[in-house]
């Protein structure tokens, strides 16, 4: 079986994918567009598996595409949600200082917020920040009205029908196992047959790297999958969360630590943790692919992050398998929470770029050749930044589609 005639074909379709392909579709009405997914549904992964947070773009780099694409996301994204009826409350969020120790960092986070454009900020010393969420700890703290809540799943299915009715085609159960390409365009091999198409946008999330590879681009890095579990308040808890308590980030580990989240559906998630997957689809500590484990071990940048956080790494493992200790990370937050108030809920996975040198790649990472462009970081805040994200992607696109 074999399909031609596309002018694009767009592989993976978690929210930055089908982001990028409206926009595309926005500006040129009648590109010719398939988009190609091994599940059977729209926003299976990360996009389906995360805590619902539209971030306000205080916690990254000035001048970093993070840090442009997540102000502009958040604003895009709230219009996006009000023009088409989807779930989103600005909740707003505490960052919490629990000690004296702690209070430079916060400052510091307070100004690279302020350099960002993130509006509404507020310092706030320990009775500010009982004003806003009366169980929680800290000496200092800073309060971010508009760090907001949202369905992604539901912002997902709703890019999934604007691109039906606009004539895009969709292919589920269609796993990409080879491809080859030219200066003509590219042809998928995929388990629902060959798609060819004159250009390629790919958006594969976990797999990332292993599609540009695959093209032919020399990737320099690895895509290295993290865990992230979660617990839920016991609904008799739940009334101890007003909005999203966070502690402040520690520079020196590559994750925000365990914080407390209100959902769009009135539960109050606790988590994620960052526990090393053994599987890029690794959702239970007990998931393991052989061969993508030997894959990730044979890349040398794995190694060195292992060297710099090994200590880390199993102390995650072990809150993972202990309730209790994953409760008195949050009993940091909120001493009053004890095991008993919490329930084990979900996980999701990060697709998380790492470098030969063994640190994380720190932004948003595109690459491009001839008939295909590549997207091989997008982790957090990449749903929040997903429609500015399509934006970017799509004047990146256009250089090729001419």
């Amino acid at each position: 079986m074999s399909t031609n005639g596309f002018d694009l074909a767009v592989v993976g379709t978690g929210i930055v994918g089908l982001a990028a392909a409206w926009e595309l579709k926005q500006r040129h009405p009648d590109l010719k567009m398939v988009l190609i997914e091994k599940e059977t549904d729209v926003a299976r992964h990360q996009t389906g598996n995360n805590s619902g947070v539209v971030h306000s773009g205080i916690y990254y780099k000035p001048g970093s595409l993070k840090a442009r694409l997540c102000v502009d996301g958040v604003k895009r994204l709230k219009a996006f949600s009000r023009e088409h009826d989807i779930r989103y409350d600005d909740v707003g969020k505490v960052i919490t200082a629990i000690d004296q120790d702690e209070v430079p960092r916060l400052e510091a986070l307070m100004d690279r917020g302020i350099k960002n454009g993130v509006q509404g900020l507020e310092m706030l010393d320990d009775e500010g920040i009982r004003r806003h969420e009366p169980f929680a700890a800290g000496v200092a703290g800073i309060h971010s009205p508009y760090t907001a809540i949202v369905d992604y799943p539901g912002v997902s299915q709703t890019l999934k029908k604007l691109l039906q009715e606009a004539g895009a085609e969709f292919r589920f159960g269609s796993a990409v196992t080879g491809l080859e390409n030219d200066a003509s365009g590219v042809t998928l091999r995929t388990g629902g047959g060959d798609v060819r198409a004159e250009r390629m946008l790919a958006t594969a999330g976990l797999y990332a790297d292993r599609l540009a590879r695959m093209a032919g681009l020399e990737v320099n890095g690895r895509i290295v999958p993290f865990r992230g579990e979660y617990y839920y308040l016991r609904p008799d808890k739940a009334h101890m969360v007003n909005g999203l308590i966070y502690p402040v980030p520690n520079p020196a580990l590559p994750f925000l630590g365990v914080h407390l989240t209100r959902t769009v559906g009135g539960e109050v998630e606790a988590g994620p943790n960052a526990v090393p997957a053994f599987a890029r689809e690794g959702y239970k500590l007990t998931d393991v692919n052989p061969a993508e484990l030997a894959d990730s071990l044979s890349f040398f940048g794995t190694w060195r992050l292992m060297a710099r956080f090994w200590h880390i790494g199993l102390f995650e493992i072990y809150r993972s398998m202990s309730r209790p200790a994953f409760v008195r990370s949050l009993q940091r937050l909120m001493p009053t929470l004890r095991p008993e108030d919490v329930v084990r809920g979900g996980a999701g996975v990060r697709a998380q770029a790492v470098g030969p040198n063994g640190r994380l790649v720190d932004d948003f990472w595109f690459e491009e050749d001839d008939v295909s462009l590549h997207v091989l970081n997008a982790p957090s805040p990449a749903a929040t930044a997903s429609l500015a994200i399509g934006d970017e992607i799509a004047g990146r696109m256009e250089r090729l589609l001419v």
